[in-house]
């Protein structure tokens, strides 16, 4: 691992534990592990600095905490070490856009009931942003997400025991039209993360969450936007939280 690629990381865990500190403080994370449907074992795509784990696990889950980052993992279990959990964790190293036989079988050995995904994160160079002006990390950024999503919900598909998949990322809407934002983001998902997939969503599970007075990547995009757009000066950075279920038909 060159040391470009080591300060990446670095620089990444640096960022999410000021964030995800931030966010816990505001109790999202409680909020999220809430939205999360009846269930005793879910699937976590991406723990991060472990903010999601500890509160899935103080809400009683069983959780397989997936990473493709070694330095993730070890932040996560050092968070949750010495605190009291209800649940059970287990940890795996694994790129889900490139699942050996082992890594799948541990998935699979698991038998999750839900998969969640949240507050999708990667370093630059992973998600294409490295060298790139302000717009054009933006727009990667936002591709990575979409391909990791649809990742994520071809997995969930592959995994028979799963019943609904759970989604949620950072975004800005103009708050008073919020309930229109909820049908926006159900239609987004539906055409996009699980297209031709067994999973539906509707407006009911579809929330948002404000993440007001924090600065992190939604609150850069509220910025960009009332630049863009002067008329929307009402945006508002959010939590958007979405669960798909699987077809029963």
């Amino acid at each position: 691992m060159t040391n470009t690629h080591t300060n990446d990381i670095n620089g990444f865990l640096d960022y999410w534990e000021a964030e995800g500190a931030a966010y816990a403080r505001a109790g999202d994370y409680v909020w999220m592990a809430a939205q999360v449907p009846e269930a005793k074992r879910v699937l976590e795509i991406g723990c991060g600095a472990g903010f999601g784990t500890q509160a899935l696990l103080q809400r009683g889950f069983s959780v397989l905490a997936v990473d493709a980052l070694d330095a993730c993992l070890t932040t996560t279990q050092a968070r949750i070490a010495n605190v009291g959990q209800p649940g059970e964790v287990v940890f795996l190293q694994a790129d889900i856009a490139a699942l050996v036989d082992a890594a799948r079988q541990t998935l699979f050995d698991f038998q999750p009931q839900v998969v969640l995904c949240w507050l999708m994160g990667a370093p630059q160079e992973t998600t294409g942003a490295a060298g790139k002006t302000d717009r054009e990390a933006s727009a990667a950024v936002a591709a990575y997400r979409e391909k990791t999503h649809r990742q994520v919900a071809e997995l969930a598909a592959s995994l028979p025991e799963v019943v609904a998949v759970h989604l949620i990322d950072r975004t800005a809407i103009p708050w008073q039209a919020k309930d229109l934002g909820r049908d926006t983001l159900v239609r987004y998902h539906l055409f996009k993360t699980f297209a031709d997939l067994p999973f539906d969503a509707v407006r009911r599970d579809a929330l948002y969450r404000k993440l007001e007075g924090r600065v992190d990547e939604a609150g850069k995009l509220q910025s960009e936007l009332r630049r863009a757009h002067p008329a929307l000066k009402s945006v508002t950075p959010t939590l958007a939280s979405l669960v798909a279920r699987r077809r029963t038909t």
